[in-house]
């Protein structure tokens, strides 16, 4: 038998997030068509500008190539036109926390991968060894105009691990990754965490819950100076440096103290949220809150840090006790004081078909549909980083986008179609399509039908 010799070089931080982005890949998709498209006649919200009336989109190779009003737009002859009179076309949607293609439908224990029950801190894990792209939240999604997700683990550990920052398409989560993002890291604190106290392990307090995210970022700290010794030393010409072990973990939590991951930081109370903004001061982090139950109470402490909240809008607390203070009026508090909103769906928590709901339900709460609008598309793209590619129809950026029946928050509107970077991924009029919109768990229609004759035969 041949022997082969592989020998393993010592990989820098930098190398080794190299490693990483060529381990998750570029999507393997194929090039958008160069034939020009164009939507014409609908009222258009491009976010990034007033509404326009009777509007023009045009769209080459994946990317907007122009917004205006009609007439102030030359489209070429031989371009396909879309005829959308009488409909809106709005950005689409960024969901800045979903769980769809980690938790399946139904959520059932073969489905769910959310959350690894072994140990409360795993920063080395990956979202996208869990996704299954196939899974019918990911269409359902499309049929609620949502076209870019931020897809985590659950809210369990204390750090739970990398989030995944997809566009919803594709078959394989090579094809759903968004090119040069390795996105973020989720952390929880509250009640959540504190369910391995029922087996007698740490944590079982909130005070442990914090002094185990401290702890992480410590060694993280000295990991990464280890890393930046050894670096400095062999590009000093030093031949006996030794690389520092190394530790997968800690790799992510340095690139968090880097600023290359956003913490994605589930929390609902005030007094938790605080804590996440001590340990995030403390280590120099930027963070984001989601849920924010209780934000509205420390409204002027986030502002006044420039910390985002995409909140999870529900009609009650269900069986949570954190949330029992969830106030309808929070979106608007935290506009008012300055505070970047978005809104999510922590889908399976709220269906993503419907999250148009969730922000009608912010505006009748008191946030200007203006707000809400960006609630849902630049606001959660900035909390991404993804704010230069999604999130507005502007040129240059990707041709993401609904069009819907009726104003964004009405309550007879329905998406009709939903595309991404140029390519129709839903449409209302294909009966199939129409099954992921209104249709219950079995909406792709793969399980079996059974009727009485075939069931009970045999007694």
């Amino acid at each position: 038998m041949l022997a082969v010799s592989i020998v393993l070089q010592p990989l820098t931080l930098n190398a080794q997030e190299a490693a990483l982005n060529a381990a998750t890949g570029t999507p393997r998709i194929a090039r958008p068509s160069d034939q020009v498209l164009v939507v014409r006649g609908a009222k258009i919200y491009p976010i990034s500008g007033p509404p326009i009336e009777n509007g023009v989109v045009i769209v080459r190779a994946g990317k907007i190539e122009a917004v205006g009003a009609a007439g102030s737009i030359t489209a070429p002859t031989d371009a396909r036109v879309i005829d959308a009179t009488g409909k809106v076309l709005m950005p689409g949607i960024v969901d800045t926390h979903s769980h769809i293609g980690i938790i399946g439908n139904p959520p059932v224990a073969a489905n769910v991968d959310a959350n690894e029950g072994s140990g409360p801190v795993q920063p080395q894990l990956r979202a996208i060894d869990a996704i299954n792209p196939s899974a019918a939240g990911v269409r359902i999604a499309n049929a609620g105009g949502i076209t870019t997700a931020n897809i985590m683990p659950g809210s369990g550990n204390v750090i739970g691990g990398q989030t995944a920052y997809v566009k919803l398409r594709g078959q394989t989560i090579e094809e759903m990754l968004i090119p040069g993002t390795i996105g973020g890291m989720k952390m929880a604190n509250g009640e959540n965490p504190k369910h391995y106290g029922r087996r007698d392990q740490a944590p079982m307090t909130r005070m442990e819950v914090a002094a185990l995210a401290r702890r992480e970022y410590t060694k993280a700290q000295e990991y990464k100076r280890k890393w930046d010794d050894y670096n400095k030393a062999v590009a000093a010409g030093s031949k006996d440096a030794k690389a520092p072990e190394r530790d997968l973990g800690l790799e992510a939590l340095v690139q968090v103290l880097d600023g290359k991951r956003i913490v994605q930081h589930h929390t609902h109370r005030a007094d938790d949220i605080m804590t996440v903004v001590r340990i995030a001061d403390e280590f120099h982090y930027r963070v984001v809150i989601h849920h924010g139950s209780e934000a509205y109470l420390v409204a002027e402490e986030l502002a006044k840090r420039h910390i985002p909240v995409t909140l999870t809008i529900v009609d009650s607390p269900g069986g949570k006790l954190e949330a029992m203070n969830v106030n309808e009026h929070a979106a608007a508090i935290l506009e008012k004081a300055g505070v970047k909103v978005a809104i999510n769906t922590d889908d399976d928590i709220n269906s993503s078909r419907f999250i148009l709901r969730e922000a009608a339900l912010a505006v009748r709460g008191g946030m200007s549909e203006q707000g809400a609008l960006r609630a849902l598309t630049i606001n959660g793209a900035e909390m991404l980083d993804l704010g230069d590619r999604v999130g507005t129809l502007e040129k240059g950026k990707d041709a993401d986008f609904v069009i819907l029946s009726g104003p964004p928050f009405g309550v007879y509107t329905k998406v009709l179609e939903t595309w991404i970077e140029g390519e129709k991924v839903f449409d209302r009029r294909n009966p199939a399509d129409l099954r992921y919109a209104t249709g219950g768990y079995d909406v792709a229609g793969r399980y079996p039908k059974f009727d009485a004759a075939t069931v009970g035969g045999a007694q």
